[in-house]
């Protein structure tokens, strides 16, 4: 024989058979598994699809519903027990047949003058409660007014989306739909967008948290993490008190320290609100479960640094007297405001659509790498010139920076206000006013982007901008970037001591179109890779000597001046190892094509990719060679 002990008091659990109220569930489960499978009258969709098969697993295996608790907490059960003056056992409970149900005691009574005609009789309301999830379950119907017919039932009955966690799709969300149906005569959510309805409700259901090394967050184990610990920051000593005055037994503790201790040897760092959130909201791509690993909510937090940086330099730049434009015209701004314009309005449809399909991670993803990798790294740097240069020429490039970088931070700002809504509204206070605008009080009831066209502005009145997106203008930018990348490469290389100097740089075009564009852009190429100057070489061009190389494409190529001996040993050995990868690469692909029967059974597009790529890897040797040859004259020319 086994006794089973409280955790808590140590008392001896005995269980006790009891009469309970029962519900039974095959109609209402079955008009509630018909509302998922069925695919003539579905009305319920669940997001990610995959639990759909939890959703009928539990509905074709349903049981009668126990919705009786003995607790001293919850809501009544609204049954009666009458007590008859000639009963011959008067025990509470001892004849089924003498409850009586009623909405309140009143209706109880009636009934039970109906049933009990001509006798006389007390009553007494069962002691028990509802399950909670009976009480959580009629939730859609009793906040607007159930049973009575209201305004609010009428209005917004069916509601909207439901949001939950997939651990209780079938406690709390198929009873809900299962008591929605029958009672309320439908689905209890539709999903509602500007200008339709669709015709059935959907049901996200995120991943469940736990810590960064995959375990369930448990008191035992020490690795609960509590939110408001990584809004406001606690030190190791404020964790192990929080373990201390629970009530977990004395060797429990002990191991939830050393856990602590394991995983926050410093304490949790003061993260903020808006960091955990875009943290938790990045996660949501880890299919049911959340690794929250607390460094990278630190992360977020240091990169909202980077917000208030973006809006401090554009307040030094914009100036006090400073008036956003009532419109935009793009044909006569400058390459590198057409560019974020577009992919400003690339990444808002990126956003937008992301949220409408409940991929939240990758919509967070779009508008952090706009920020971060587009607007900051690239843009902000590439109009600095503008206002410190003083050339004549930057002045109408200067107008046009600060218009745009307005734009930008406001559209901005609104993009990313879902994912870190204070920082974003403590920020949007502090950007000037146009004249005459009908701005919002606060960002959060501001209209959220859209993608621009030939339409109004969303928070501008009469404003009209032409369409932004200029694939032209991005892939133009997209050969920039990586010609600069390359130079930052191949500064990476030189001595630490030497990796802040600025050098003299060549760009060797090997087509006159791709030479028009470098041209076309070498300012935002010096300034970005931080040359000190920059010449555009073409094909019939010779590269300089004593300079390290990158390769592009295979028709760009761009050349960093080295200085001294140690550069150019450097440089040889890279080199070496740049020729070793290439002629390892073409021997691979070539025994690749040799292989018996490749024409019979690779697809034609496939065999012209191959040879596309072995012409293309003998243009990278032949740079590498020449490349070589020259920088073997320099070291010989100064030794």
């Amino acid at each position: 024989m086994r006794l089973g002990f409280c955790s808590r008091s140590n008392d001896v659990v005995e269980p006790m058979i009891k009469p309970q109220w029962y519900v039974n569930c095959n109609n209402m489960a079955k008009q509630a598994l018909d509302a998922v499978i069925d695919d003539d009258n579905r009305k319920i969709e669940i997001i990610p699809k995959q639990y759909a098969a939890e959703w009928k697993r539990w509905l074709e295996n349903i049981r009668d519903w126990c919705i009786s608790r003995q607790l001293w907490w919850g809501h009544r059960i609204p049954a009666w027990y009458v007590s008859l003056e000639d009963d011959k056992l008067k025990e509470y409970g001892t004849y089924h047949d003498h409850w009586v149900v009623g909405r309140n005691e009143e209706e109880a009574q009636v009934e039970a003058s109906r049933i009990f005609a001509g006798k006389r009789f007390q009553m007494a309301q069962d002691p028990d409660v509802l399950d909670t999830w009976f009480s959580s379950g009629l939730f859609p119907l009793s906040v607007l007014g159930w049973p009575e017919e209201t305004e609010d039932i009428k209005a917004f009955y069916p509601t909207s989306v439901l949001e939950t966690g997939h651990d209780i799709l079938f406690f709390w969300v198929a009873r809900m739909v299962m008591l929605g149906i029958k009672l309320g005569g439908d689905v209890p959510f539709r999903k509602q967008s500007p200008g339709f309805i669709v015709n059935y409700l959907q049901v996200y259901l995120h991943p469940m948290i736990r810590d960064a090394h995959g375990r369930k967050m448990s008191k035992s184990l020490g690795n609960v993490i509590d939110p408001l610990e990584v809004i406001n920051g606690i030190s190791l000593e404020g964790l192990h008190k929080r373990l201390e005055e629970g009530n977990l037994d004395p060797n429990e503790v002990v191991v939830a320290k050393e856990g602590q201790v394991k995983d926050f040897p410093n304490g949790i760092a003061e993260c903020g609100a808006d960091a955990l959130r875009f943290s938790l909201v990045s996660y949501t791509a880890q299919s049911d479960k959340i690794n929250l690993d607390i460094q990278r909510v630190v992360g977020y937090r240091q990169w909202c640094n980077k917000l208030w940086n973006a809006i401090r330099f554009a307040m030094s730049k914009l100036g006090d007297d400073y008036v956003p434009p009532m419109s935009l015209v793009l044909e006569s701004m400058p390459f590198s405001c057409k560019w974020i314009l577009s992919m400003l309005n690339k990444a808002i449809s990126k956003t937008v659509s992301s949220l409408d399909l409940y991929e939240f991670s990758d919509a967070a993803s779009t508008v952090y790498s706009w920020w971060q990798f587009q607007l900051c790294d690239v843009f902000i740097e590439a109009i600095k010139p503008y206002f410190t240069g003083t050339d004549p020429k930057f002045d109408s490039a200067k107008s046009a920076a600060r218009d745009t970088l307005w734009v930008c931070l406001d559209n901005g700002l609104r993009l990313l206000h879902p994912f870190m809504p204070f920082v974003t509204e403590e920020l949007w206070q502090r950007l000037p006013q146009a004249t005459g605008s009908t701005r919002k009080e606060s960002i959060m009831i501001s209209e959220y982007p859209s993608v621009i066209e030939v339409r109004s502005s969303s928070t501008i009145d009469k404003i009209k901008y032409k369409e932004w997106t200029n694939e032209i203008i991005e892939n133009e930018m997209d050969l920039v970037e990586s010609a600069v990348k390359s130079l930052r490469s191949l500064r990476s290389d030189l001595p630490p001591n030497e990796r802040h100097e600025r050098r003299p740089a060549f760009v060797l075009c090997r087509t006159v179109a791709v030479a028009e564009i470098i041209k076309s852009h070498e300012l935002e190429i010096s300034t970005l890779a931080s040359l000190l100057s920059l010449k555009v070489l073409s094909e019939n061009d010779a590269a300089p000597a004593g300079c390290a190389v990158s390769i592009v494409n295979e028709n760009l190529s761009v050349h960093l001046q080295l200085h001294g001996i140690h550069d150019a040993e450097a440089e040889r050995e890279k080199l070496r190892k740049k020729r070793e990868e290439i002629q390892k690469q073409h021997e691979n692909l070539t025994q690749k094509m040799n292989v018996s029967g490749y024409k019979e059974k690779v697809p034609p597009h496939i065999q012209e990719e191959n040879v596309a790529k072995l012409t293309k890897f003998l243009q990278e040797l032949e740079i590498v060679e020449d490349a070589s040859r020259k920088l073997e004259s320099a070291i010989a020319d100064k030794n």
